[in-house]
């Protein structure tokens, strides 16, 4: 059975109630064929995007904490997305890891308890421009993607997708070909292969994200490894629904 193909639309911070009403309209009305799509707007909006869109398409979080509850100002639980009948979370983005100095230990743990508490990971990997320079792009990937498969049993990867996000790729217009994509997918599921199970590496959809549009998302999607995208500033476009009926 093959890879089902997956497309996240990643809204960052970004969103009104006006876009959420437009952007679900869009949503409900597309026809999607053979992609799964999950949509992360900002916390504020997962409540009205879940109770707005249509179940087919998933709800993700951009984030989540360790704890179910506590003291952690600012933050919030996979237990309350559970709640809101949020499925998905986005963790490790090069942003959080940027920005928020979040740690590929932090992210594995995180990774951790989203999928304990009953919630699906969009995990993100990806090389900063100059390690990709210095030779080191793999070497990366493998360093963040061992601190996520480190604490889970193979049986909680059917509920992971791995997303290769290359850092000077994203919001930059620039992108990786689609040779360049290529090639770190399937050096990630021969290293998924050696260290988790080629059960688990075969089946595992390993998604591609920085700068994809309507326009290139086709030519991308051709590849053997590629099994979808993580989108950002296209997700608040209607070109977003031409990315998810690409194949």
């Amino acid at each position: 059975m093959g890879r089902k193909f997956f497309v996240g639309g990643n809204w960052k911070m970004n969103g009104s109630k006006a876009l959420v009403a437009t952007l679900t309209k869009a949503l409900n009305n597309a026809q999607f064929g053979n992609a799964e799509v999950v949509v992360a707007p900002p916390a504020p909006y997962l409540d009205l995007v879940r109770q707005s869109v249509r179940k087919e398409v998933g709800v993700s979080a951009q984030n989540i904490w360790t704890e179910k509850s506590g003291a952690y100002t600012g933050e919030i639980s996979a237990d309350m997305l559970k709640d809101l009948d949020v499925e998905w979370a986005i963790l490790g983005h090069s942003e959080r890891r940027e920005i928020f100095k979040e740690s590929d230990e932090l992210v594995g743990k995180k990774v951790k308890v989203a999928l304990t508490s009953g919630l699906k990971v969009i995990a993100c990997i990806g090389e900063k421009g100059e390690e990709r320079e210095a030779g080191q792009t793999m070497a990366v990937c493998q360093r963040q993607l061992k601190a996520i498969v480190d604490p889970l049993t193979p049986a909680e990867w059917t509920n992971v997708v791995v997303a290769y996000e290359p850092v000077w790729a994203i919001g930059t217009g620039k992108v990786a070909t689609p040779e360049q994509a290529q090639e770190v997918h399937d050096d990630l599921r021969q290293w998924l292969g050696k260290n988790v199970s080629q059960d688990v590496a075969a089946a595992t959809r390993i998604i591609y994200g920085g700068s994809v549009n309507g326009k290139n998302c086709a030519e991308l999607a051709t590849k053997e490894d590629i099994d979808g995208f993580l989108v950002g500033g296209a997700s608040l476009k209607e070109e977003f629904i031409t990315i998810c009926t690409v194949v």
